[in-house]
């Protein structure tokens, strides 16, 4: 008897898993980012993973597959950088660790230990259709802390996590002298940072000696930085502070993420010729301070020069804390931005960028089934979002 319960709990299990996993989407245009879109299309999702995308005329759906419909179909949405899960929705002290300002330089702090996925604004931007977010330790610190990378649906961080420790976010603006003593200008910046940097070359020196030194976190994340197991997500807005960060790549031999870049339409060669690329401050970001001289059009300069970017949510000093990449890149789409490259600098560039993009930010066989339906036009204000898949699950309906 108890044999057949057992085998009866996992046949139904089993029937349960297969009926919630295998699921087909029909849309009149799917916006596969691997090719040209697909008028009329299916896309089959067989578990977690996508198993074919094509016209319709050339697939069959099976006839137990649970089947959606929508105008357009696209990838999940991927956030190339954000403060979700650290910044809570309330704005009040208990739910705001996105910045520790003890000190000017923790790059040994790690987002991963911080971050909330139960949290409102985790669950807000996932029924934007953001299925995966950069997330993390934001900018106002010469060193803030590490940043994750997470899928938005889920309950704990273990279930939602893609990437423990992506990058360490630096900040080379004059808002880092507003929330700490030191440094008061930005050479007193750079002499810091610098110094750092040389003491974590000489950890690593040390660290192959006979005598190694104690462990030091703060070291051990620079290192990184610097032997290129982490990357250098570096904001900068003015001319001025874009350059600085340069040098400081040239300097020291990191990969590096240029983020916001407000003016980076000033010096557009020097970041191509530099080889990085940007995650771009939102398109409708407040324009005051360093990010005074923002620009409508600068999406569309990036595209124009060939520099890769994404869009980006950013950190929101005010409620609800958070921008929606959706909304951003339709703007910057009104400001000459081609329409396709704004679907790219959402899904493709920003997996791309980060590393990701062999599980997600396309939809291709063997990735993630992390898919979008919209009514309408995804760049057009009026178009609604009728349901979100995260890994074969229908998520918002």
């Amino acid at each position: 008897m108890k044999r057949r319960i057992i085998l009866l709990t996992v046949f139904i299990f089993s029937l349960t898993t297969a009926i919630h996993a295998q699921l087909a989407v029909k849309a009149d245009t799917i916006y596969t980012m691997e090719g040209p879109k697909i008028v009329n299309g299916i896309i089959l999702v067989d578990d977690n993973k996508i198993a074919t995308v094509g016209p319709a005329d050339e697939i069959d759906i099976p006839a137990n597959y649970e089947v959606h419909e929508a105008s357009v179909a696209t990838p999940g949405l991927v956030d190339a950088h954000s403060v979700v899960g650290l910044a809570g929705i309330f704005n009040q002290e208990h739910d705001q660790d996105q910045l520790e300002t003890s000190d000017a330089i923790q790059p040994e702090l790690r987002a991963i230990d911080a971050y909330n996925a139960r949290e409102e604004l985790v669950k807000f931007v996932l029924d934007k259709g953001v299925t995966t977010t950069h997330t993390g330790h934001g900018p106002g610190a010469l060193a803030s802390g590490q940043t994750m990378i997470a899928k938005t649906p889920y309950n704990t961080v273990e279930e939602a996590l893609v990437d423990s420790s992506t990058t360490v976010a630096f900040t080379l603006t004059s808002g880092v002298s507003q929330n700490f003593d030191k440094p008061g200008t930005r050479s007193k910046g750079m002499a810091m940072l610098r110094q750092k940097f040389i003491e974590a070359q000489e950890y690593i020196e040390e660290k192959e000696s006979e005598d190694p030194p104690s462990r030091n976190l703060t070291m051990e994340a620079l290192a990184k930085v610097l032997n290129g197991e982490l990357t250098a997500m570096i904001t900068a807005h003015r001319a001025q502070d874009i350059m600085t960060a340069l040098r400081l790549k040239e300097e020291f031999g990191f990969n590096m993420i240029l983020d916001g870049a407000a003016e980076a339409y000033l010096v557009l060669d020097e970041i191509k010729e530099a080889d990085i690329p940007v995650f771009i401050h939102p398109t409708m970001v407040r324009t005051y301070g360093d990010t005074q001289n923002a620009s409508f059009t600068t999406a569309a300069k990036l595209h124009d020069a060939g520099i890769p970017f994404a869009f980006q949510s950013g950190f929101e000093s005010y409620v609800p804390k958070t921008r929606i990449v959706l909304y951003e890149a339709g703007v910057a789409t009104a400001y000459g931005l081609p329409r396709e490259a704004a679907l790219n600098a959402l899904t493709k560039s920003p997996s791309q960028i980060l590393g990701i993009d062999k599980l997600v930010g396309s939809l291709q066989e063997g990735k993630d089934a992390d898919i979008v339906l919209f009514d309408g036009d995804p760049l057009e204000y009026t178009t609604h979002i009728r349901s979100v898949i995260v890994d074969g699950k229908v998520v918002k309906k």
